[in-house]
C-alpha cells in the first residue's frame, strides 16, 4: 500500500513519516509534499495512492485545494491545527481527522480505521459511508442572516439569497431581489455553514445558489462562465478546479 504526506512543517511531516513506519509498515510513503501547487503536480505525474495524510492550511492555499483538482480520490487523513474544518472534511471521503501535534494512539486508532475500509471488507466500507453521510445531513445548517440596513437590522433567509460576493475585502450578501448587504463572515465559514445542497463555491470570490444560475457557458482553460440572476457587472467564472465538482452539484 501507498500513501503520500501532504504538509508544509518538515519537522511535523518527518514525524508524521516515522510513526508511519512504526505503527504500519506495510504502508510506503510515496511522496512528501509541501504545497498545493507542488501538490497538484504530484498527481499529474504520478498514480494515485491508496492514502493521504493531509494538512488543511498549507502556505500557498488550503488541502481541499488539492483534491478538488482530483475526478476521483483515496481516502484521506487530515492532520491539521484547527478543528473548525472537520465538517468540510468528511464531504471529502474524510476518514478521521487529527489535530496536531499528533497523537501516536489516534493515529493509530485511523489506520486501523484505514485497514477496516480496505476493498476486500465491502460491508465496513458501506458502513463508513453510511456513517459520513448521516452526520453530514444531520448537521443544521444556517437558516436565516441577519444584515444592517440603515438605522435597523432585517433578517434574511438562505432562499432569499441568489450568492455571496467578496468585494474589496468584504463579503456581500446578494439577494434575489437585487439588493446586497455587508456580512461578517468569509467565504470559507459560508461554505462551511451552508447546506451544500443549495450552494456551492465556485471560485475565491463567490458562493452561489443553486436558484440563481440561469445559463452556464464553456469557457477557456477548462472553465465554466455563469450568467446569473440577478446579473453581477463581473465575468462570474467556475475555476478550473471546481469546474468538475460543480457539475456533479446541478446534477443532483
Amino acid at each position: 500500500m501507498t500513501a503520500i504526506i501532504i504538509e508544509d512543517e518538515n519537522i511535523a511531516s518527518r514525524r508524521l513519516a516515522s510513526l508511519i513506519e512504526e505503527l504500519a509498515p506495510e504502508i510506503e510513503i510515496a511522496g512528501q509534499i509541501t504545497s498545493v501547487e507542488s501538490g497538484k503536480h504530484w498527481f499529474d505525474n504520478n498514480p494515485l495512492p491508496d492514502l493521504i495524510f493531509l494538512d488543511i492550511q498549507l502556505n500557498d492555499g488550503y488541502g481541499f485545494d488539492i483534491l478538488d483538482t482530483l475526478a476521483d480520490h483515496p481516502p484521506v487523513i487530515f492532520t491539521t491545527a484547527y478543528n473548525e474544518y472537520a465538517i468540510r472534511g468528511f464531504k471529502y471521503n474524510g476518514l478521521d481527522y487529527l489535530l496536531k501535534p499528533i497523537d501516536k494512539k489516534d493515529l493509530k486508532n485511523a489506520l486501523t480505521k484505514y485497514r477496516k475500509n480496505l476493498p476486500n471488507d465491502s460491508t465496513a466500507i458501506e458502513n463508513e459511508k453510511f456513517e459520513r453521510i448521516k452526520n453530514l445531513f444531520s448537521k443544521e445548517f444556517k437558516k436565516r442572516f441577519m444584515v444592517k440596513v440603515g438605522n435597523q437590522f432585517n433578517t434574511f433567509s438562505v432562499d432569499d439569497i441568489a450568492y455571496f460576493k467578496s468585494d474589496e475585502g468584504l463579503i456581500f450578501l446578494h439577494t434575489h431581489k437585487d439588493q446586497h448587504y455587508p456580512i461578517e463572515y468569509s467565504i470559507d465559514q459560508l461554505e462551511d455553514i451552508l447546506d451544500p445542497v443549495q450552494f456551492f463555491r465556485i471560485n475565491r470570490k463567490f458562493m452561489v445558489s443553486v436558484k440563481a444560475v440561469i445559463e452556464i457557458h464553456s469557457y477557456f482553460n477548462s472553465r465554466l462562465l455563469l450568467k446569473l440572476r440577478p446579473s453581477d457587472d463581473d465575468n462570474v467564472i467556475v475555476s478550473r478546479e471546481r469546474t468538475s465538482n460543480f457539475k456533479k452539484w446541478l446534477d443532483l
